[in-house]
Parts: structure tokens; sequence; C-alpha cells
């Protein structure tokens, strides 16, 4: 099968049916399946999905048996779908599916691993959606180096085999391009169409921001140290023995000299920089545990091959 179209839906009943009438005219003459994934919906999300699948096999369903998120549910969608390629777009009718033949086109001329859209007269409100969006495009292009766009723009289209190793987690879906570049994807951007929601209400407002900014930090911890979590806390360890150590031999030079050094606060600050020093390297030691156990326990390795050649002949294996 050359395509799968991954589509987190969560109590969009309204949208189902002008969505599949949507990928029929847009994505006639590929080969293709649609994957919904129902994130714990109560009203008769499933129920309509499941009538216009009557009789047609291209049309696949989860159902979670509760409301998990948005990450999950793309998550499962990516692990069932069983395509060359993997599509991800909103239920909400938003994306528009006929960019879809024109990513791909583009995916697979230009040899790339990802290609993410850039939504063009986004269609949302000023101050709840857009100016909140475009700080947290910028603060990541500017923290992670990754220079996207449009982090918030679902519609993405992926080689399967980068989108089964991204490893989606929590609500990690919107860093989907920096996860793709810790696996070392070809990133390309391309602007898509965005339409105003017609029917049903958006899921999340301005209190997602916080969720970017914890998840960010999770980023800038998976992006520069995920293989060598040791660099991390040992340097920091080492810094603050360094300074606590450098604090108390003061103090001792002091106390040498007659002066009494018991009563200061820094004396006990001293104390406090060593005790977190040997802490950060113990859990330097701990992590680096961890990250061996995560990959040697899943056969996993700590590098890419994007291409094998035997002599100047690409292997197909």
């Amino acid at each position: 099968m050359e395509l799968s179209v991954v589509i987190p839906v969560y109590n969009e009943e309204d949208n189902i049916i002008p969505m599949l009438d949507a990928l029929n005219s847009s994505l006639q003459g590929i080969d293709h399946e649609v994957i919904f994934v129902d994130d714990g919906s109560t009203d008769d999300t499933v129920k309509l999905i499941l009538e216009a699948a009557h009789h047609k096999p291209h049309i696949r369903t989860l159902v979670f048996n509760r409301n998990y998120g948005q990450t999950p549910a793309m998550a499962a969608g990516i692990d069932a779908a069983k395509g060359k390629y993997i599509a991800t777009l909103d239920g909400d009718l938003q994306n528009d599916p006929s960019d879809i033949r024109m990513m791909l086109d583009k995916l697979e001329s230009e040899d790339l691993d990802i290609v993410a859209g850039i939504r063009q007269k986004r269609q949302d409100g000023l101050i709840l959606r857009k100016i909140p969006s475009k700080l947290a495009n910028m603060l990541i292009r500017k923290l992670t180096g990754v220079n996207i766009t449009d982090y918030g723009c679902t519609l993405k289209l992926f080689r399967s085999e980068i989108a089964k190793r991204l490893d989606l987690y929590g609500e990690l879906h919107r860093f989907i391009p920096v996860l793709g570049e810790m696996e070392g994807a070809k990133i390309e951007e391309v602007a898509v169409k965005h339409h105003p929601r017609r029917f049903g209400q958006a899921k999340y407002g301005l209190g997602r921001t916080f969720k970017v900014v914890s998840d960010l930090m999770l980023m800038l911890f998976l992006l520069k140290y995920r293989q060598k979590p040791m660099h991390l806390f040992g340097t920091l360890g080492v810094f603050s023995m360094f300074i606590g150590g450098a604090i108390e031999a003061y103090l001792l030079l002091l106390k040498i000299f007659g002066s009494d050094i018991g009563g200061r606060p820094l004396f006990f600050v001293g104390i406090l920089l060593i005790i977190a020093g040997v802490q950060l390297i113990t859990t330097g030691f701990i992590a680096e545990i961890m990250t061996r156990t995560y990959f040697e326990s899943q056969n996993k390795r700590p590098y890419g091959i994007r291409k094998r050649y035997h002599g100047d002949v690409e292997d197909a294996a």
C-alpha cells in the first residue's frame, strides 16, 4: 500500500462525512487506507465512521477506551499504518486533504523523509491561537535549532520507517520535526491551505502554552543528551562540587587565621553545593544505565542508516 492517512478524532461527528468525501476526491488513483483513531468521543463520531465504512475495507477505525489525547491517538494510528508513506491531519477539516498529493510528490521527488505543512492565511483566533502559536514556534526554533515555521500544523507526510521510530509519548505531537531531526530525517516545509472550522469546537485553548514550555524542556534534554546524559549531570555535578569545595577551602583558611566560621551562611551553602554535586553525578550514572537499558532491551541502535550500497548499487534490503 502506498499511503496511510491517520486522523485522530474527538467529538467530530459533523466532520466525518465531509472528511471522507474530501479524501475520496483528493486521493483517487492512490492506493491508500484511512485510519480514524477515536480518542474517547462521547457523541456519534464512531457510529458515523462505521456507517460510512460499511463494505469499505480501506477505512479502518481504532477506538480508545477513554480520552488519552492527540499524541497517543496519532501514535496508535502510525503504529497501525501499513502504507509506505503516512500522512497525518486533523479531523476538524481545517487541514485540506487535497494538499496530500502535492506533499507526496515533493517527498518523492526530493528524496525527503518528512514534509511539514505551513498553514497559509490561518483561519483561527488572533489572541488565543495565532499569537501564542507564533511565540511558541519562535521559542522552539531558537532553542532547538530545528528551523520549522509552523510546529502546530498537524498536516505532515512521512516515510513509514521514520514515522514508526518517532516514539510519540505525552503530548509531543507538536515536536514531531524535532523528534524527526533526532532520527536524522531530511525535513522540508511546504505551504498548505487552512480553512475555518465549520462544525464543532476546538478542543484546546491558551492553557496549552504551559504544556508546550514543559515539553520543550524535555525536547532540549532529549535532543542534546538522550544518548549521553552523564555529560549534563556530570558537568553540573563537577561544577557544583568545585564551587562548594572552593567555598569551604576559603572558609578553612579563615578558620586557620582565627575567624569563626560556624555561624556563617556561606559555610552551609558550600556543604549544600558539595552534596548537590554528588547527587548530580550519581543521577548521571543512573541515567547512563537507564539509557543503555533502553537501547539494549529493545535491540535499538544509537545510530540510523539511511541507505546501504553494495559497490555503487543501492541495497534494497
